[in-house]
């Protein structure tokens, strides 16, 4: 079926859209971080200040398990949601590989190599080997001090995303956009964002654990940099042109339906033996 004009206007201005984001990249990635940490401070005030102590207070164990299970499967929902739009709209007249490409080759550019170089350096954070070296000492550190349930959590996290991102990515496989900048290096299927997905599980179970030791005034400056490290690293992939921004989008939304998943999972299996603490919530 041949295309409205005006689909054929909103898709020019998407293009628009894209090109002029793309010759702002490092503004725009800063103000989204920005709104992004801002909302989860404030979500974070939110429950803290009125859901935490009420059901604290007044539900019994029980039922506060059934709201937090049933906040994390409507982020399930969310995400699932959000993904299979995502991958339904590569289909879709190419519109959002038009708009994909439309935002690397503005960045391609715009962007200066020094900028580059420092997302060359962040992203190594979301390598495999980076998160298989970190995965393996945190499941070590976790087993010497004998929480077993948490070490074996948190490499079903971490392995299991892995394993997930590459079933996704052989389903789909879309081609990566061209990188000749030399930096990075990347090679296979693009979407999703093994990176994204990776940094979101990875970082967001590790500040999950963290929690768990810490002073609770520490819990939501944590929290924050676990956001801050995830978005950062998928962010990277865009601005050195080996991911499209959609795979990075994709990578958020799959990698955060399955750290919601293991938490909560974690959060059931550890009610009988009361390993997993509540005050992170």
């Amino acid at each position: 079926m041949l295309p409205s004009a005006d689909q054929g206007m909103q898709g020019m201005q998407w293009l628009q859209w894209a090109n002029l984001a793309g010759q702002h990249a490092l503004f725009v990635y800063a103000a989204i971080l920005g709104l992004l940490l801002t909302a989860f401070a404030t979500l974070w005030w939110i429950w803290h200040r009125y859901a935490a102590h009420h059901h604290a207070t007044q539900a019994p164990p029980v039922g506060r398990i059934g709201l937090r299970g049933g906040l994390g499967f409507a982020v399930i929902v969310a995400c699932s949601w959000f993904f299979v739009e995502l991958a339904e709209g590569l289909g879709m007249q190419r519109s959002m590989g038009l708009i994909d490409q439309a935002l690397t080759d503005a960045i391609r550019l715009h962007v200066p190599i020094t900028v580059l170089q420092v997302f060359a350096a962040i992203t190594r954070l979301g390598d495999t080997a980076t998160l298989t070296v970190l995965c393996a000492a945190v499941a070590l550190a976790l087993l010497f001090v004998g929480r077993r349930r948490f070490a074996f959590v948190w490499v079903l996290a971490v392995a299991g995303n892995g394993v997930l991102n590459s079933v996704l990515k052989q389903i789909f496989a879309r081609v990566r956009p061209l990188h000749e900048d030399g930096l990075v290096l990347a090679s296979g299927f693009s979407f999703p964002s093994g990176h994204s997905s990776g940094a979101v599980v990875a970082y967001g179970m590790l500040a999950c654990l963290a929690c768990q030791w810490a002073a609770k005034r520490w819990h939501l400056p944590i929290v924050l940099a676990a956001v801050a490290l995830a978005y950062s690293v998928g962010v990277s992939r865009v601005f050195l042109q080996v991911h499209f921004a959609s795979d990075v989008m994709a990578g958020f939304a799959s990698g955060t339906a399955w750290l919601v998943v293991c938490i909560v999972s974690l959060q059931l299996a550890s009610r009988q033996s009361h390993e997993y603490s509540a005050k992170l919530y």
